[in-house]
């Protein structure tokens, strides 16, 4: 169950269909797996659709409005549901009523573990990020004591959230990592110069493009460019934010190339990171689990990231770890991949590596031990 108004569809860079993709692919391949895929989804949104699992449609109802956020959270200090936030999964329920009695998955939708719990159904949470900064103690001992299970995408992640709900319900956490299919992402021909280094993701600031822009500048190198993809949103027509602008600005001022590309969806970034000499990823919060981190090992290119949240042990040594929102840092790692070519053609053999070792089989045994389990 993704969340409502999101595409089961390569057209897409929401996260969270192409991890449901790539395990029910996996699970597909998997001789001995018991497990038949259905996504329920919202029947207004695109096509074409993944082919990995069947669609259960139903019919959108109205997102929930600032003012009865606002109002939901009133009742949750009074000790009530969140209306306004189950008002949009009220088909999602309705499909899943008549659906034959089994295992849903729900995706960064703690708060439905409740309404959930009284259907024949059993349920794993599946949290792609923290747990809402607003959840009370006392919905975290109703939505996860709910639950069957919890999934969180790194051992970071986990222990993040197994501070936020009572002690009796730690052992219900569980750890899938996500995993990459590196017969999609792999390495393709470069050219010898200049060295392309490439950020691909939602241009926002905790994602931190800006760090990326300000390293270049302060490098000002002919024979580095820098290529950033992605907007604000999933929308590659979108006006430009303010920080969009600002990142752009300072682009002009750069004696590095630094260009800029909006959001492509998936079927365009095998050859974006295939052709990549480096992929930044320098995101300033505590990222859970970056899917690009993976694609870009995949992709043989030399991945350098934010030593933050669960960035180190999906990486492991396979890449250039620098401290998160430090242009000088990122700067350094730069250098050295683009001066030193023994040492980036060794870490992109090692991302390869690591990546052929973590594909989407590999989270799938993961996930298949959670359920096989419940």
């Amino acid at each position: 169950m993704i969340t409502p108004g999101d595409h089961f569809s390569p057209r897409t860079g929401s996260a969270i269909p192409t991890v449901v993709d790539g395990l029910a692919r996996a699970s597909a391949h998997d001789g001995s797996s018991p497990y038949r895929h259905v996504v329920v989804l919202d029947r207004t949104t695109y096509t074409p659709r993944y082919d990995s699992a069947e669609a259960l449609e139903y019919s959108p109802a109205p997102a929930p409005s600032r003012a009865d956020s606002i109002l939901d959270y009133g009742r949750a200090v009074m000790g009530r549901d969140r209306a306004a936030l189950l008002r949009p999964y009220a088909p999602v329920m309705a499909a899943l009523a008549d659906a034959p009695a089994g295992i849903v998955v729900a995706h960064n939708a703690p708060f439905l573990a409740p309404a959930l719990a009284r259907t024949p159904h059993r349920i794993v949470l599946h949290a792609h990020n923290a747990l809402p900064a607003s959840m009370r103690p006392h919905e975290a001992r109703r939505w996860v004591g709910s639950a069957d299970a919890l999934i969180c995408v790194s051992s970071d992640h986990a222990a993040a959230t197994r501070a936020r709900v009572p002690a009796g319900l730690r052992d219900a956490v569980h750890v899938v990592r996500h995993g990459v299919d590196p017969a999609v992402f792999a390495p393709r021909e470069r050219q010898q110069s200049p060295i392309r280094f490439v950020f691909v993701g939602r241009t926002i600031p905790h994602k931190g493009a800006d760090v990326l822009v300000e390293a270049a500048q302060r490098l000002a190198r002919r024979d580095i460019e820098v290529v950033v993809v992605g907007s604000h949103g999933f929308d590659p027509h979108a006006p430009l934010t303010g920080y969009e602008r600002a990142l752009r600005d300072a682009a002009a001022t750069s004696v590095t190339p630094i260009t800029f590309r909006p959001f492509t969806d998936r079927s365009d970034l095998p050859g974006l990171l295939g052709g990549a000499h480096a992929l930044v990823v320098p995101s300033r919060w505590r990222e859970p689990a970056g899917l690009t981190v993976g694609e870009g090992m995949a992709s043989g290119a030399v991945v350098i990231a934010s030593a933050t949240g669960g960035i180190p042990e999906l990486l492991g040594d396979a890449g250039v770890l620098v401290a998160p929102d430090s242009a000088t840092a990122l700067a350094a790692a730069m250098t050295r991949v683009a001066d030193d070519v023994e040492f980036r053609a060794a870490k992109g053999r090692q991302a390869r590596e690591r990546a052929e070792a973590h594909d989407w089989s590999w989270s799938w045994r993961q996930m298949r031990d959670v359920l096989d389990g419940i």
